[in-house]
């Protein structure tokens, strides 16, 4: 969901990203309250509590003690987790700033660094090492950005809190678990401010169940093995449902119009029939004239950068519900694995200010539609609600929040 970047860049370093809602946590989803909700009781009741709660779930004492003894809010924590405006970056700027060519090359080396891991990985879940060294280096620049705050800290002042306490309840029980076993000492749990470990930065329920050893020490390492790095994110994403052999996305040309509102996530077409509407290869070469199945992703609209986006994809959604991550993320293995810098579309395109997002949202809740949180962030409920939009004005229905529209529903107030 995603969260904890980076060296390369101080100021987003400082602000981190946290997971959004089950960007490490499975399946399961849990209840989140709106960003502006209050907490009610102090810290210190609250907490004698999940200690006694978390004692009968069979968390030693020992472990406990360790962890928590001691341990205050953290406000700062709280005052991140309700901004969280990395995301309302633009895909073109996001991708420009993360999916560098000095984290191409560092990928590449990595992969030459650890062929053996990752081609024992690669045999046992299916995994290709340059998505793999793709997350590993949006999540942490391979280790140099982990984050330097105190977890057990960060995870006991977000499981207090009002907006994501549940969740996070399970993340503070899933650290402590992870000093009963062994694998962690109190002390060492240093990560990001969204409770994170790690070098592919795992939240602690996600360490709990998928991290393994593959260094052979016996414990699962994912601050410093490279090895246990490797094979714990390609058995998540093995879990997740990642499809062997199956490519996972493909920047592609457009050549004319199309119908527009078949570019959507929630539509698959044979690459067959992308190529009769005038999809093209990157290099102006015909599609393969098959029958496997892709959605066409438009992330900046009808005039920006295409891809067509298969099955794998959903995995790196499952990685992170944030599209623009998650289209950076999956381009930027693409480019480790040899791709070309990516194109920047048919013609330039404006993009609305977070200002300007959030009052198109209120516009459009206003007329009944259900965007989400109004935030600023044009997730899947919001582009949902634009699509419909601009298929009633007869717009070219790219999902894309647009000023065309917005001056639209301005002039309708």
């Amino acid at each position: 969901m995603r969260s904890h970047l980076w060296i390369a860049l101080t100021a987003v370093a400082a602000v981190g990203l946290a997971p959004v809602a089950g960007h490490a946590a499975g399946p399961t989803q849990f209840k989140e309250n709106p960003r502006t909700c209050q907490n009610t009781g102090s810290f210190e009741p609250w907490l004698a509590t999940f200690k006694k709660e978390a004692r009968a779930d069979g968390i030693s004492a020992r472990a406990i003690s360790s962890a928590l003894d001691g341990i205050t809010l953290d406000p700062g924590v709280i005052s991140r987790d309700r901004k969280q405006g990395f995301f309302a970056q633009g895909f073109l700027s996001f991708q420009k700033r993360l999916a560098t060519n000095g984290r191409v090359v560092a990928g590449r080396k990595k992969i030459a660094a650890n062929k053996e891991a990752f081609e024992r990985a690669g045999k046992q879940f299916g995994v290709p090492a340059e998505v793999i060294t793709g997350f590993w280096a949006l999540e942490s620049d391979f280790g140099a950005g982990m984050g330097k705050l105190p977890v057990l800290r960060s995870l006991a002042t977000l499981a207090y809190d009002c907006r994501r306490g549940e969740m996070f309840r399970e993340e503070l029980k899933a650290a402590l678990k992870l000093i009963d076993r062994g694998d962690v000492e109190a002390s060492g749990l240093i990560g990001s401010w969204a409770g994170e470990l790690g070098q592919t930065q795992f939240l602690p329920t996600r360490y709990v169940d998928f991290a393994i050893d593959y260094d052979g020490d016996k414990h699962p390492n994912l601050f410093s093995s490279d090895a246990d790095i490797i094979g714990s994110t390609a058995n998540y994403m093995h879990h997740l449902g990642w499809k062997a052999g199956q490519p996972w996305i493909e920047e592609v040309r457009i050549t004319g119009d199309l119908p527009w509102q078949e570019a959507d996530l929630a539509v698959r077409h044979p690459r067959a029939q992308w190529a009769k509407w005038g999809v093209q290869r990157r290099d102006g070469g015909a599609l393969d004239a098959d029958q496997m199945p892709a959605s066409l992703l438009l992330p900046m609209g009808r005039n920006g950068p295409a891809f067509l986006a298969y099955d794998n994809f959903r995995i790196y959604l499952e990685w992170n519900q944030s599209l623009t991550y998650a289209t950076t993320a999956a381009y930027l293995a693409t480019r480790i694995a040899g791709a070309p810098e990516m194109g920047h579309g048919r013609a330039a395109v404006v993009e609305l200010s977070g200002e300007e997002t959030k009052e198109l949202q209120q516009r459009l809740a206003k007329r009944g539609f259900d965007v989400g949180n109004i935030d600023g962030l044009a997730g899947a409920k919001t582009r949902s609600a634009v699509k419909q939009m601009q298929l009633k004005y007869k717009l070219p229905a790219d999902s894309f929040p647009s000023m065309e529209l917005l001056a639209i529903l301005r002039g309708e107030s």
